[in-house]
């Protein structure tokens, strides 16, 4: 008795698996009408500086207030140097450092930062954004997925 039921399992599952096959696939598609719709709910507007390679985000208020973005500003170091709260340093793959600034409402661009030290969360670097300039130091890891598009 036991070894009739798997046989009648077998011909159900393969209907479901068929039926999945052919089903799921269709869930994926847009109509054509759908790209204007999914522009207009991008976080996000990527323009990629073709000779740097550095991208200019503009992030729509959804964006900003889905990421929960926090800016501080760069402070003056000692000399030349300028300091940053590590919370705003990002490392790429090859180990440069990074920040982002925000030099216009809802604008954001990843600038480089020679690291000299890194002390009690403050970062003291050689190079880097100007005195003054805002900086993001939170949602920063966010932007740096926005602009090589690791989100997807």
């Amino acid at each position: 008795m036991t070894s009739q039921q798997p046989s009648r399992r077998l011909p159900l599952a393969a209907a479901v698996c068929a039926a999945l096959l052919f089903a799921l696939p269709a869930c994926a598609q847009t109509t054509a009408a759908a790209p204007a719709a999914v522009s207009a709910n991008e976080p996000a507007k990527v323009e990629k500086n073709a000779a740097t390679g550095i991208a200019k985000l503009t992030l729509t208020e959804k964006g900003i207030e889905r990421l929960d973005l926090k800016t501080d500003t760069v402070k003056a170091g000692k000399g030349k140097d300028v300091v940053v709260p590590y919370s705003a340093l990002l490392y790429d793959a090859s180990g440069k450092t990074w920040v982002y600034t925000n030099p216009a409402p809802r604008v954001y661009q990843r600038q480089p930062v020679t690291v000299a030290k890194v002390e009690d969360g403050v970062v003291t670097a050689s190079a880097g954004p100007a005195v003054g300039t805002a900086i993001v130091t939170v949602g920063a890891a966010e932007l740096f997925g926005a602009e090589f598009d690791t989100a997807h």
